[in-house]
């Protein structure tokens, strides 16, 4: 353990014990509304213990792979809180938690990761690979196009809103089968510039880094049943909305992977693995993780689909616009980052008052 540095496991020895006090509290039934702010940052820490221990795999698999692997394991809190609202009935809680991870990454999170980016540059332009900007937005409008062709079924009364859940699993399966596809290629050329690369020691061990991995999911697993058992206490004691509590507080406390990892990387200048991570989080959440748990949903007595507000058809539609403007061509400025980051704060002013 001594590799960890004792700042290090310091911060681990603190994330433990605030998963522990968080146990005790759900489990003695006491304190609901102080479990549903333990829980929180009990689960950011666990975010984050999963991002340090992906992030020292970087120098062994390269930036592309490092980014798909971040997102996919930055998503085992996602998905364990969407399941267990599902199975408590909160389905608001659910589909904002979903919508807030991809709204969160892709305009707070980037947005901050360019802003640092650029101040870090010397001449404030943070330039990282264009590709994956332009593949993210393809495949977020690829997601898009099923949301809103069923939101418009849907307040139109058109028959085909009859059958929602036969078109939202039929989606589902060929966003799954679209992103299997662009993976392949994706990785292939990220593997094969790392080859080119010069490699560095990592600064984990392998065996200690999937510890941590295994060991901050399963906790993540426990503390979001937890986080959704306290939810009904916390927004009538609060105050807040439902929406406000899944697309903003939730989803920025379960995102705490990409949000650490995408801005101390673009603090070094690793601009394209911070431009990676917070882009594979959002293409994943698009036609991933909202894919998978439309069809894991229907095991539950309410299943997930597609159909949305048409506030959040309108914000995704103009998300993916937002991050090809901006990020397509392969540069970024500080000043396109503070746009992002005041769009995200405009959608979570609507959220608070809904």
């Amino acid at each position: 353990m001594r590799e960890l540095g004792r700042t290090r496991l310091i911060l681990l020895g603190g994330i433990v014990a605030l998963t522990v006090f968080a146990g005790v509290l759900r489990y003695t039934d006491t304190g609901l509304v102080v479990l549903f702010f333990v829980s929180l940052a009990a689960l950011a820490g666990l975010a984050w213990s999963i991002s340090f221990a992906t992030e020292a795999l970087s120098v062994r698999i390269g930036p592309a792979a490092t980014g798909v692997l971040q997102a996919t394991l930055g998503n085992i809190p996602e998905i364990s809180v969407v399941l267990f609202a599902l199975n408590a009935g909160e389905i608001v809680v659910a589909q904002t938690s979903l919508l807030g991870a991809l709204f969160s990454n892709a305009l707070l999170i980037l947005g901050l990761a360019i802003v640092v980016g650029a101040w870090k540059s010397h001449d404030g332009v943070m330039k990282f690979q264009a590709r994956l900007p332009n593949d993210t937005a393809t495949l977020l409008m690829l997601a898009i196009f099923i949301i809103v062709l069923l939101g418009l079924a849907n307040t139109s009364g058109d028959r085909a809103s009859e059958h929602a859940t036969e078109i939202s699993v039929i989606g589902a399966v060929l966003l799954l089968g679209v992103y299997v596809v662009w993976l392949w290629s994706y990785l292939r050329q990220g593997a094969a510039e790392h080859r080119e690369a010069a490699r560095r020691e990592a600064g984990l061990k392998l065996s200690v880094a999937v510890g941590l991995i295994l060991g901050a999911g399963l906790g993540a697993t426990f503390v979001s049943e937890w986080l959704i058992h306290a939810i009904d206490p916390a927004v009538d004691a609060l105050g807040i909305s439902r929406p406000f509590v899944g697309l903003v507080i939730v989803a920025i406390a379960g995102n705490a992977v990409e949000n650490a990892v995408a801005v101390t990387s673009a603090a070094k200048g690793e601009n394209d693995l911070a431009v990676s991570v917070v882009k594979n989080a959002v293409s994943q959440t698009a036609v991933v993780v909202f894919p998978l748990l439309v069809l894991l949903s229907l095991f539950f007595a309410e299943p997930l689909t597609f159909v949305l507000d048409p506030v959040y058809i309108g914000a995704l539609f103009l998300t993916a616009i937002a991050l090809w403007q901006v990020t397509g061509d392969g540069r970024a400025v500080a000043f396109e980052g503070y746009s992002l980051i005041a769009l995200f704060g405009i959608l979570a002013a609507i959220t608070w008052y809904q």
